[in-house]
């Protein structure tokens, strides 16, 4: 019986080892993932990004090149759209059974999800030279809206008219944020609605997104637009 519980302890013991070494190795893993993020998407000084790895145990996920679930949070990311730049103020990425390839240069995840959050502030840095995009509310339907004022200059009329909108935000193309006012007010003014839409009508294509990933939905609320994406074959590094 000694001698059994003296097994049962060094068991224990190596068991305890074992998992402090996984939780070594995976807490490296991320910090290295999360630095490889932060090069290939080019991520300032004043953003972030932090990774998790699920799964136990880890070190067997490694062995087997493949890794059950990866999630990862980046912040203050600047896109391209549409010529301009764009902040991406955070990127939630969540990816399965990723495949680990090229002597881990690599990373291919079967499916992946994730989201997108734009301020307005950053969205009206993305739009024509003063145009104002904040949140509108809601319909009453429920849908989020946003409002978009915008001042345009009439030669007929020899002055400059500003006017807001409630526009509806649709994605087209799998990578393109699309604003649509649904109603210009003061449209019989000669001239007015086409100029208005000219600045407030308009659709930004996105870039910096993972291959394999494309934009599903948008969702406006008080404090910007989510944006949710989802794909398969996504490849996030290599």
């Amino acid at each position: 019986m000694r001698a059994l519980r003296i097994w049962l302890v060094i068991l224990i013991v190596l068991a305890g080892l074992f998992v402090a070494a996984d939780r070594v190795a995976v807490n490296l893993a991320e910090d290295e993932v999360a630095k490889k993020l932060k090069t290939e998407l080019e991520v300032p000084a004043s953003g972030d990004a932090s990774v998790s790895i699920d799964g136990f145990p880890f070190l067997t996920q490694i062995a087997s090149k493949e890794l059950d679930e990866v999630n990862a949070e980046l912040t203050g990311i600047t896109a391209k759209a549409g010529g301009r730049q764009v902040r991406l103020s955070t990127i939630d990425l969540s990816a399965r059974d990723v495949q680990l390839k090229d002597n881990f240069s690599s990373a291919v995840a079967a499916d992946a999800t994730g989201t997108v959050h734009i301020s307005y502030d950053d969205l009206s840095k993305a739009a024509d030279d003063g145009v104002r995009i904040g949140w509108g509310g809601k319909t009453k339907s429920g849908q989020g809206q946003v409002k978009v004022t915008a001042g345009v200059v009439l030669p007929l009329l020899n002055r400059t008219i500003e006017r807001s909108v409630y526009s509806t935000v649709s994605i087209t193309g799998g990578d393109t944020v699309r604003l649509h006012a649904d109603e210009v007010p003061g449209s019989k003014i000669p001239g007015l609605e086409d100029a208005i839409r000219k600045k407030i009508d308009f659709a930004r294509q996105i870039d910096k997104l993972p291959s394999g990933l494309k934009l599903e939905k948008v969702e406006a609320t008080k404090s910007g637009v989510d944006l949710s994406m989802s794909g398969t074959d996504v490849r996030l590094a290599g």
